[in-house]
């Protein structure tokens, strides 16, 4: 699941170019408190508000379609460059790019569900404390995805390399990378799946 390309991937990979690996570690940190913040509201049992009030799950869920709407303007406005294309930017400070990380994760409802929905089948309530089983797991799944996208954000300056090389290719990244952002907007806004709190 880690391995498969989504919003967190993206902006991480694209932080660490535009600023190099210091911010994309930072921004890593957000996006880590963003998955720690979903596991301890699931295993509250917050998260299961989704399923009790739809509004709320389709208010975020429309939130972050909007969200990647507008990263994917950046990308192909008139003017714009390819997020993974190396150009001078101002350098956004440490809590900025950690706020943006954090924000990044938390407009991904699917985060909310995959707690809810995934982890209590690992769950097993002979063995007591549900709670502390699921952050167990949780944080299991935290330090897995952490460790893969780290890999990423270490390796970014080969892309840029690359980008700095092959103008053309600069060009043509830009707008696939708008198109695959308006991508994703638009399946996370048409999806008609319901939140469901899974059966223990």
């Amino acid at each position: 699941m880690v391995l498969t390309p989504g919003p967190n991937m993206i902006y991480l990979v694209s932080r660490s170019v535009a600023q190099g690996r210091q911010a994309g570690l930072i921004s890593l940190a957000g996006v880590g408190a963003g998955f720690l913040t979903y596991l301890v509201a699931a295993t509250a049992g917050i998260a299961a508000v989704f399923a009790l009030v739809p509004e709320v799950y389709l208010a975020v869920k429309l939130a972050g379609a909007g969200y990647l709407l507008w990263l994917a303007w950046k990308a192909v406005r008139p003017g714009g460059d390819s997020a993974f294309a190396p150009r001078e930017l101002k350098a956004d400070p440490p809590a900025r790019l950690f706020a943006m990380g954090l924000l990044t994760c938390l407009l991904n409802p699917k985060i909310a569900i995959l707690y809810v929905s995934l982890l209590p089948q690992f769950v097993d309530p002979a063995r007591g404390r549900v709670g502390l089983q699921s952050m167990l797991l949780g944080l299991t799944q935290i330090a897995v995805g952490l460790t893969v996208n780290g890999v990423f954000v270490l390796t970014a300056g080969s892309v840029s390399t690359f980008f700095a090389r092959r103008p053309l290719w600069t060009k043509v990244h830009r707008y696939l990378m708008g198109t695959a952002l308006a991508a994703f907007a638009l399946r996370i806004a048409a999806d008609r799946s319901q939140a469901a709190v899974a059966a223990p």
